[in-house]
């Protein structure tokens, strides 16, 4: 489990490894098996010597020509197969990234980097003028998507040289934030934030940037004055659409028919669609709510705390925002405490927390449009929403993680069949698509198949006769999936990220960072969550017990259709050190493969077939820093079934399960390794797939409060290097020979 300190003075968890699922769904033993047939080293600009110190997710065209094809996963694959061309990056601890021989990668885009004429340079000391914060870079570069761009300034997906690049921007550091970290008086739920300025800073630096940016001579920047150039943030109003938009759950003081907000934040993993616009998900949204149980607790129905504890709505706030003013229910502070505070919803912000946890629309192309929350897909930890294969006639799918321990695998299938003149219909196009349909949960069994079960009021007992949690109506489905899921019997899984869909066969893959002994225990496991064991670290770090390297899982949609409701599932690869015992290294990597905690995970476009993997972890980092790795997968089904044994002290588990076939080093491969204390994540590349755009989250973010006024003591100094303050950047990687990435 990774911890950090906060500038609030106390440790704390990632939001990402908490779970709040305490149902008690069917085992996998008692479901019913669904069968079906299918056989399917830069530091600061070092390069020198040997080393270097279709609808796939978040990719770089929105999901291939306007309008996709008549064709789909089976049709005949044109292309060649690939070798991965590059020798392996080794493992390092150094405060820098590695990339391999041949390449080059370049700084374009770091926080507090200026996104409009007359924004001064950023001065990287905590000072800069808060209210420039709505046109600069934001913090904790995540997932991000490349819309390739004509010379009439319209969406080309096939555009190599200039486009818009859209990024999210998770979180935020704050130790390197603000001149000394945050500034705040008191303790526990009394503890308040003192200063306006640091919180305004903080509003703005959420969110999503897009930036025009364009290759000229071989070398790729981002044009500062560019009229496209946007900053979504927590303060940018939105608009809601679909099943939950001008309901109850929804109104607040601030839009009293519930059909509108203010912000998005937490903005993790992302998606695309094949009319050219650009998906953010709202995954850790629930811990910036302030809510005191023992003041609120007593002014709620049944119903609502049920909610509130299943998505772990409690506590002061992560960043403290309601703290800021005594007037709880304004709209720029007291729209993050969620507690009762005025004599009907609509004079307060009890409703808040149902406004956030959504994936949010945003036409890049449309710097003055509002943005979309779509309610139909569904509210939880989205980690991302990624867009299945593009076929005329057929529904469009999007499948999508829920980032905590023991959440789910969620896909949506649109009610309307894709008409490819629709490719050029912006966020109307979304209206008509993402509006109407169906969400679905995965239960895996345990013979390698397993079902779509749909979520709606008045089936698969979700309704007001289900004891456990009375649903009122579909609004009521889609605020609350897990509860849903919960009821239907749906498979909890090792904390769900990123999926994917590989273009060549249609298979989707999930990764499953990790999971922890009181979260998954020894006797908990089951055939798609497989492993347990300790985990062995430095000696001066302690053993983590369960799955702390996590896996990934891939399924096949019954027919390779979309819409289908069953599917066949394998392991595709098992996270571990190279060193670790045949049960634990069951993906048999090796030093030039081996990671941990996959989490980023995206096909490339110009490229079928090629995969990269990228980490955020806390249980291998006594030997290597987070790290990208390219891979070429197979197909559900080329491994075998394998017992493995699983041993908590006295305790011994035997555990089924279905293991792909192992990779070897011509089938995965270490790209890039990154500085000390980041995450690798956010990937893209350009329209002929000759760059390669990678995002490098909170370096240096373990660095002590106490120690901001000695630069010594800092974990990173990673882009700028001297003395300089860490800041989470986005790379772009080309071949010196200007060959395709990763071949």
């Amino acid at each position: 489990m990774k911890e950090s300190k906060t500038s609030l003075g106390m440790p704390v968890i990632d939001p990402d490894d908490i779970g709040h699922n305490q149902s008690t769904s069917q085992s996998l033993t008692e479901l019913v098996a669904v069968r079906m047939s299918r056989r399917r080293l830069l530091g600061f600009g070092l390069a020198s010597g040997g080393m270097a110190l279709l609808g796939a997710c978040g990719g770089s065209d929105g999901g291939g020509e306007p309008g996709g094809g008549d064709g789909g996963p089976d049709d005949p694959d044109p292309t060649p197969q690939v070798r991965l061309g590059f020798e392996a990056v080794p493992r390092h601890l150094d405060d820098l990234v590695a990339i391999p021989a041949g390449y080059t990668a370049t700084v374009l885009f770091r926080l507090g980097d200026p996104m409009a004429a007359g924004v001064p340079a950023y001065l990287n000391d905590g000072t800069d003028d808060p209210a420039t914060y709505d046109r600069r870079a934001g913090d904790h570069h995540d997932g991000m998507s490349f819309f390739g761009m004509g010379a009439d300034g319209k969406w080309s997906p096939t555009a190599a040289d200039r486009g818009l690049l859209v990024m999210n921007h998770e979180a935020i550091t704050p130790v390197f934030l603000h001149p000394t970290g945050q500034s705040t008086e008191g303790s526990g739920v009394d503890q308040v934030r003192t200063d306006a300025d640091e919180v305004l800073r903080e509003f703005y630096i959420h969110g999503v940037s897009v930036i025009e940016v364009a290759r000229t001579d071989g070398k790729w920047t981002y044009r500062q004055d560019s009229g496209f150039n946007r900053r979504v943030h927590t303060l940018t109003e939105m608009e809601f659409a679909g099943p939950a938009a001008g309901t109850d759950y929804l109104k607040t003081k601030y839009s009293p028919d519930g059909t509108r907000t203010r912000g998005t934040l937490n903005n993790c993993a992302n998606g695309v669609t094949p009319w050219g616009t650009y998906l953010t998900c709202e995954e850790n949204w629930a811990g910036y709510f302030r809510r005191v149980a023992s003041t609120d607790d007593s002014q709620r129905s049944a119903r609502e705390l049920a909610s509130f504890r299943r998505y772990g709505v409690s506590g002061n706030g992560r960043e403290l925002w309601a703290t800021m003013s005594p007037d709880t229910a304004d709209d720029l502070y007291g729209r993050w405490n969620t507690e009762v505070r005025g004599a009907s919803m609509t004079d307060d912000y009890r409703n808040g927390a149902f406004t956030y946890g959504w994936v949010v629309e945003i036409d890049p192309f449309r710097p003055d449009s509002t943005p979309r929350k779509r309610t139909a897909l569904g509210r939880f930890g989205h980690e991302g929403a990624c867009l299945g294969p593009v076929v005329a006639g057929q529904p469009l799918v999007w499948y999508m993680g829920d980032d905590a321990r023991n959440e789910y695998l969620f896909k949506f299938v649109s009610a309307a069949n894709w008409d490819p003149a629709d490719a050029t219909g912006g966020l109307a196009a979304g209206d008509k698509y993402m509006d109407d349909g169906t969400l679905y949960v995965a239960r895996f069994d345990d013979s390698g198949t397993g079902e779509w079960i749909e979520l709606r009021y008045g089936v698969n007992g979700i309704d007001a006769s289900n004891a456990d949690y009375p649903f009122a109506d579909q609004a009521d489905v889609v605020i609350n999936p897990r509860l849903a899921a919960d009821v239907v019997g749906a498979t909890r899984m090792d904390r769900p990220e990123w999926t994917s869909i590989n273009p060549k066969n249609g298979d989707v893959y999930l990764t499953l960072t990790n999971t922890n002994a009181s979260s998954r225990p020894i006797d908990a496991t089951d055939a798609a969550n497989p492993r347990f064991y300790n985990d062995p670290k430095g000696a001066a770090q302690t053993a983590q017990r369960g799955n702390p390297n996590g896996h990934i899982v891939r399924l096949a949609e019954a027919g390779r259709n979309g819409a289908a409701l069953g599917f066949e599932w394998d392991v595709y690869l098992f996270g571990a050190r190279s060193s670790a015992p045949a049960d634990v290294n069951l993906s048999e990597l090796s030093d030039d493969n081996d990671f941990s905690s996959p989490d980023g995970l995206w096909f490339s476009e110009a490229t079928p077939g090629l995969l990269w993997l990228e980490t955020d972890d806390g249980a291998y980092t006594d030997v290597t820093n987070c790290m990208l790795l390219a891979a070429l997968p197979g197909e559900v089904g080329d491994g075998s079934r394998r017992t493995i044994t699983n041993v908590d002290g006295d305790t011994v588990r035997m555990q089924e399960t279905i293991v792909g076939k192992a990779p070897g080093a011509e089938g995965l491969r270490r790209f890039l390794v990154g500085p000390k204390g980041c995450e690798i994540t956010g990937i893209a590349e350009s329209g002929d797939g000759r760059a390669l755009f990678v995002n490098i989250q909170h370096p240096g973010e373990d660095t002590d409060e106490e120690d901001i006024g000695d630069p010594s003591k800092y974990q990173s100094h990673w882009p700028d290097g001297g003395n300089a303050r860490p800041r989470s950047a986005t790379l772009v990687i080309t071949r010196d020979d200007g060959g395709l990435v990763g071949l």
